[in-house]
């Protein structure tokens, strides 16, 4: 029977990857993106294939956008067996948003809150839906409790690699609340030839050139994550890097300091 996938940022990289090959074995793939064109070569891909695919473009960054677009995704496809998260965008200079929050915290944080929460209805009419967050879980990055935006000081790889860190404890929470609508798995890929989409200085886009050459290529990424869409494990919450799994009985992933977050979150959210 078709399956139906969310994929975000699923016009590159590591989520353009997963949509096609979902596509090709028979599934229906709905991709998530904000440039119709990077869709096309997908979408005619998929118009050929034993699936499916549609393109809903969908500025993650803004709050009211992830929120309208849950709500066109509910309307559409009133049942989802999975989602993966995969977008984000690396920015070498902070930037905040129109509704007034950092770009990144905005993108790689509240919208994996948001689609992870906001979907739980279609999610519940799966047979085993799960979540996959493509994170880089278990960095030990300390939280900035009083700047999780990085307005104090801000250096995009540290402020990408705690936004990571509030993922794994957005996981965390997920799975208390949540864990009989669908298991939370947090995916780390490890080094991956990804869209590379960002705004780099010179300094890091040399260094993102280097990276290209010895990373390995997205399409090494997509078979652990389909096994774990494929058989979510029966954990509410669990890490992986690649096909091993990790450890989540750590202070990395303290339910004090999931429950703090989803407090934060909660009153930022609700003041939008």
């Amino acid at each position: 029977m078709t399956k139906t996938y969310v994929i975000t940022g699923g016009t590159d990289g590591i989520g353009a990857a997963v949509a096609r090959a979902l596509f090709l074995r028979g599934d229906h793939a709905v991709i998530l993106g904000t440039n119709p064109k990077k869709a096309e070569p997908l979408l005619r891909e998929a118009a050929a294939a034993p699936g499916s695919a549609d393109f809903v473009p969908a500025d993650l960054s803004l709050v009211s956008n992830t929120r309208k677009t849950v709500s066109d995704l509910l309307d559409a496809y009133p049942k989802i067996d999975g989602l993966v998260l995969c977008a984000r965008f690396f920015r070498t200079h902070r930037a905040v948003t129109s509704e007034g929050f950092e770009d990144n915290f905005a993108l790689f944080y509240l919208s994996r809150v948001l689609l992870s929460y906001g979907l739980l209805s279609a999610f519940e009419k799966a047979d085993g839906a799960v979540v996959v967050n493509a994170a880089g879980p278990g960095h030990d990055t300390p939280i900035e409790w009083d700047d999780l935006q990085s307005a104090r000081h801000y250096d995009g790889v540290q402020a990408m690699f705690m936004t990571g860190r509030l993922n794994d404890l957005h996981g965390v929470t997920f799975a208390e609340r949540h864990s009989d609508k669908a298991k939370y798995v947090l995916f780390h890929p490890g080094t991956t030839s990804t869209g590379f989409v960002g705004e780099f200085d010179p300094p890091t886009a040399v260094y993102i050139e280097q990276q290209k050459t010895v990373a390995k290529p997205a399409t090494a990424v997509v078979r652990p994550i389909l096994r774990l869409l494929d058989a979510p494990p029966e954990a509410p919450l669990t890490a992986f890097h690649m096909y091993d799994e990790l450890s989540i009985r750590s202070p990395l992933f303290a339910p004090a300091s999931a429950a703090r977050l989803a407090d934060i979150t909660a009153e930022l959210l609700n003041d939008r």
